[in-house]
């Protein structure tokens, strides 16, 4: 699982950065929204010559503002959630953000030339929408990304990255259920394997 976990944040993480239009047309605020986001992320997280703390710093920053991590951190933590207090809580989010932010950001310094072309949107009940997406390598087969987005007021806010009909969310939640499972299904004990993990990562 790990593995594929590393997979699929790799993927995502380029495709984070590197998304513009494709020859068919992306309809919808919500491809726009991720058009923009592509954008932003290319023009400040995967510039060269970064210090790695100002392309974490820079990362957390889009990160936060564009993915729902409240909703994300309930669904990864599943029915463990209702069981945690709100410190707890709180801690797993931000661990949870800690770990995907230096993840992802040492994936934006291998960028290696691959191009992301949005597709279609497709609604998903009254706030969700799917934006199709396919990200081109050289001499590789293209690999196909998914993002599920919910609006949010004036914006929308990111819920999943779906590689090859692998999503992350359900990825991570098996992930972290597994740990949970090793620790009793004790939140302390997860907790504590977090942040070993977020150790790991500054160090790395």
């Amino acid at each position: 699982m790990l593995n594929r976990r590393s997979f699929l944040t790799g993927v995502a993480a380029v495709s984070f950065g590197l998304a513009h239009r494709s020859a068919w047309a992306v309809t919808g605020d919500a491809g726009a929204f991720i058009q923009s986001l592509a954008e932003s992320a290319m023009n400040t997280v995967a510039v060269k010559d970064l210090s790695d703390g100002e392309r974490v710093n820079r990362f957390r920053t889009l990160f936060v503002d564009t993915f729902d991590l409240p909703e994300i951190s309930r669904f990864v933590l599943g029915r463990y959630w209702r069981a945690a207090n709100d410190g707890q809580k709180a801690e797993f989010q931000k661990l949870f953000e800690d770990i995907q932010v230096y993840t992802w950001t040492r994936r934006f310094k291998e960028y290696n030339g691959e191009t992301l072309e949005l597709g279609s949107v497709k609604p998903e009940g009254d706030a969700d929408f799917i934006v199709d997406s396919q990200m081109k390598r050289a001499k590789l087969a293209p690999i196909n990304v998914s993002w599920r987005v919910r609006r949010a007021a004036e914006t929308f806010r990111i819920l999943d990255i779906i590689v090859e009909g692998a999503s992350m969310a359900i990825t991570f939640r098996s992930d972290y259920g597994a740990v949970l499972s090793s620790q009793g299904g004790k939140i302390d004990g997860l907790l504590d394997v977090m942040r070993k993990k977020v150790d790991q990562l500054k160090l790395g």
